[in-house]
Order: C-alpha cells, then sequence, then structure tokens
C-alpha cells in the first residue's frame, strides 16, 4: 500500500540526482510547459534550476512565479515527490558556480565543468525556487 514519504525521506529523496519535471502555466492559449530538467537541492533549502534565459520555459516561469517540479524514481520501488513552489529569486546570467555546480551533480566533475566550458556563451537564468507545498508517495512496502 503507498504511502507518503515522511519529511526526511522527502528531503533526502529530492536531494539525490533525479530528473525532473519542470511545469509552468502558459497564458498563451497552449497547454502548460512541462519539461525534464536539472535541479539543484539541499535538504531543508530551495531548488535551483538553470535555463537558457530566452526560452519560452523562462519567459513562462518570471511571468507565472509559480511552477510545480516533480521528482519520481523510475525503477520499484516507486517514488515521487511533487513540489509546488513560488520563484523567490532568478539571476541573470546564472552565475557559472551555480551552472557547473548543477552539471558536475548529474555529468560529475570533468565532464560537468567540460559541458559548463561548452555553455558560457548561452545566456542563461537561474531560477531559485522556494518549496510552498508537498506531494509524496512512496510505493515501498516498507520490508
Amino acid at each position: 500500500m503507498p504511502k507518503p514519504l515522511t519529511e526526511a525521506e522527502r528531503q533526502q529523496f529530492l536531494a539525490e540526482k533525479h530528473v525532473a519535471v519542470l511545469a509552468v502555466a502558459a497564458k498563451d492559449g497552449r497547454p502548460p510547459v512541462a519539461v525534464p530538467i536539472w535541479y539543484d537541492y539541499t535538504p531543508g533549502g530551495d531548488i535551483r534550476i538553470n535555463t537558457g534565459a530566452d526560452s519560452r520555459k523562462a519567459k513562462l516561469v518570471r511571468e507565472a512565479g509559480v511552477v510545480t517540479v516533480t521528482v519520481q524514481r523510475e525503477q520499484p520501488p516507486y517514488r515521487y515527490a511533487i513540489v509546488e513552489g513560488t520563484v523567490v529569486d532568478a539571476t541573470t546570467p546564472a552565475p557559472r558556480e551555480a551552472r557547473e555546480e548543477i552539471a558536475i551533480r548529474y555529468l560529475g566533475p570533468e565532464d560537468g565543468r567540460a559541458f559548463t566550458d561548452g555553455m558560457d556563451d548561452f545566456a542563461s537564468v537561474l531560477f531559485t525556487i522556494r518549496p510552498d507545498r508537498w506531494i509524496t508517495q512512496d510505493y515501498s512496502d516498507g520490508a
């Protein structure tokens, strides 16, 4: 029987390396944007995402000021955490240190630095998202 994650489990799960899905409302007659994205999170802190400053996604995040971030484990036992949050900061250009930390989280030190080097001429924005509400589910049997 599925059960919600405890606060400690939720914090730890979100801090693990997963590809998230960022969802943000659209007012232009198109459906909401929902895209896979790398993120950074320290337990008890905010979520940080880096993306192209001129992308539709970034424009919608700025307009809406609120987003949903879904993080899931795709292998059994399934788990997910959905975070509804408020954008509390948007830094353009995204600081190199933050871009590099996020890239290293997913690619490791050498490839993360190389990825960041390759993106230096790419206009980016770092969004900081304060988690406001959580919805979680754990499908392990507790054994």
